[in-house]
């Protein structure tokens, strides 16, 4: 039998017997209420523990997080600036600040950014 061949079975037969494993030793039993109960303390909970979320509020979040991200993505201009073609980094940082400009504006008319109301 051919080397690649070989290490081809093994390659694709121990990832399957660590899932296989992982799916048999990971079950659960549904079937315990106690398990699938919330926990406080020891007494039984005084209210859901299912409250419902504030779907405004996470996407406000979320667009926190991708302008984040976004802002360390700017950090490093100045020095690359410094480094590489003026002209290129230049119109690379004017495009990549009007694509964010036109999210924020998207963001803004679509009423995303209005906690108010």
């Amino acid at each position: 039998m051919n080397l690649m061949t070989v290490s081809t079975t093994i390659a694709m037969l121990i990832p399957l017997i660590i899932l296989i494993a992982a799916n048999i030793l990971a079950a659960r039993s549904n079937t315990d209420r106690e398990k699938s109960s919330p926990f406080e303390c020891g007494f039984d909970p005084k209210s859901t523990a299912r409250i419902p979320f504030s779907m405004r509020f996470f996407l406000l979040a979320i667009i926190f997080i991708v302008f984040d991200i976004e802002i360390v993505l700017l950090m490093p201009i100045p020095t690359i600036i410094l480094t590489n073609n003026l002209n290129t980094t230049l119109l690379t940082s004017i495009v990549f600040l009007t694509i964010l400009l036109l999210g924020l504006i998207h963001e803004w008319k679509e009423g995303s950014l209005d906690w108010s109301s």
